[in-house]
């Protein structure tokens, strides 16, 4: 809220309130992947926000393959990255718990986008209760299955969220989504 003082030709001064609403711009493009494969197919995941690249993945190619669980906090504002973090629900056993704590740690109102890379399910159990209370259900998301979401903490249906629950669904048309935050 903003006070303005303005003048009349009577030459009173008289208080005003002026009210402006912020609001965002933020275009975000997920596309998780898959490693599902008989052989070495390469396959790419990212994040882009206002078209911008902020986060990559690989399976197969010269870039990183963060499998697993990868989350980025960001400000819709500035559509820029605040922080990345990845838990790799794969072959880590304590991934999920950690995922958890991370999410449970984060100020009510934070926005956080999720994206999945090569395996995300094998030890992600623990982490499901979590998740969901995000607005993120993924339980039924099987081996080699890939999800991607964008939630506010606190704020559960604001959730968007893609899943491709099997494996030979994920490999070809993993799972992506598209959304535009004009306001939180």
């Amino acid at each position: 809220m903003k006070h303005d003082l303005q003048h009349t030709k009577d030459g009173v001064s008289h208080v005003g309130i002026g009210y402006y609403v912020i609001t965002a711009n933020c275009s975000i493009e997920v596309l998780a992947y898959s490693a599902y494969s008989d052989s070495c197919k390469p396959t790419v995941g990212n994040v882009k926000m206002n078209g911008a690249v902020v986060w990559q993945g690989s399976y197969c190619t010269n870039f990183c393959d963060p499998r697993g669980v990868n989350t980025l906090v960001i400000d819709p504002y500035s559509c820029s990255l605040l922080q990345s973090r990845r838990f790799d629900t794969n072959d880590i056993e304590n991934a999920a718990t950690q995922l958890s704590n991370y999410l449970q740690e984060l100020n009510n109102g934070s926005v956080i986008v999720g994206v999945t890379a090569g395996e995300p399910t094998l030890k992600l159990s623990s982490a499901f209760l979590t998740l969901q209370q995000f607005g993120a259900e993924v339980a039924d998301v099987k081996y080699f299955g890939s999800f991607a979401f964008i939630a506010q903490k606190g704020y559960p249906v604001k959730t968007v969220l893609r899943k491709v629950l099997k494996p030979d669904e994920s490999r070809p048309s993993p799972a992506r989504l598209n959304a535009l935050i004009t306001g939180i």
